[in-house]
Order: C-alpha cells, then sequence, then structure tokens
C-alpha cells in the first residue's frame, strides 16, 4: 500500500506532467501550502530558472499579516508575484495547483495573481 507522501507526490507529478503539455513555453506558476505558510514561484521549466517567488515569509509581508496560513495571507502573497512577475517581464502563465485542490488559499493565490496583471 502507497504512503500518504507517495500518494500525494504521484498526483502532483500527474497534474504537473498536464500543466507542462499545455504550457507552450509559458512559465509555471506553482503554488504550495503548508499548514503555517504559503509559497508561490513562477518557473521557466525550458530554462530551469525560476523568474519570480512569493510567501507569507517575506519581511515585508510578515510583518503586515496576521498569519501566515489564511485566505487573506495567500491573496497577499498572489498579488505580491503578479508585481514580481511583470517586473520580470512576465505576463501570462500557467496555473499548476500542484498536489492541492483549487479552493481556499490556492484559489486565493490564483484570484489575487489574476486580478495583479497575470494572465492563466
Amino acid at each position: 500500500m502507497s504512503s500518504p507522501k507517495e500518494v500525494r507526490q504521484k498526483r502532483a507529478s500527474r497534474i504537473r506532467r498536464v500543466v507542462k503539455k499545455v504550457a507552450n513555453g509559458r512559465p509555471r506558476l506553482s503554488v504550495h501550502r503548508s499548514s503555517k505558510n504559503i509559497y508561490a514561484q513562477v518557473i521557466d521549466d525550458v530554462e530551469g530558472v525560476t523568474l519570480a517567488a512569493a510567501s507569507t515569509l517575506d519581511a515585508n509581508l510578515r510583518s503586515s499579516l496576521k498569519t501566515g496560513a489564511d485566505v487573506a495571507a495567500a491573496a497577499a502573497v498572489g498579488k505580491l508575484l503578479a508585481e514580481r512577475a511583470k517586473a520580470a517581464g512576465v505576463t501570462d502563465v500557467v496555473f499548476d495547483r500542484g498536489s492541492f485542490i483549487y479552493h481556499g488559499r490556492v484559489k486565493a493565490v490564483a484570484e489575487a495573481a489574476r486580478e495583479g496583471g497575470l494572465n492563466f
């Protein structure tokens, strides 16, 4: 029987495979959520580099947030990531939710990034 970690990794790789197939050269907006924080980054898979990143651990975000594990914090991360991605010259991305369901904090990051100017 597979462990929960193996099941989560298999699900994430399956989703990532589909995302990379439909990317058409666009960078990937990858989201990871833990029980205490949320992390997001824009990755260029062709070059293998991170173009922009944001998390609730950033110094300027941490001071303004009550906690790093709520929807408001996730929205702030999405907005900050969109600003940094636009500064790096990225406007079109493909959303990679990893092994996480698209609701709650993951959805808040995506919606805030869209409001910030990213297209996906």
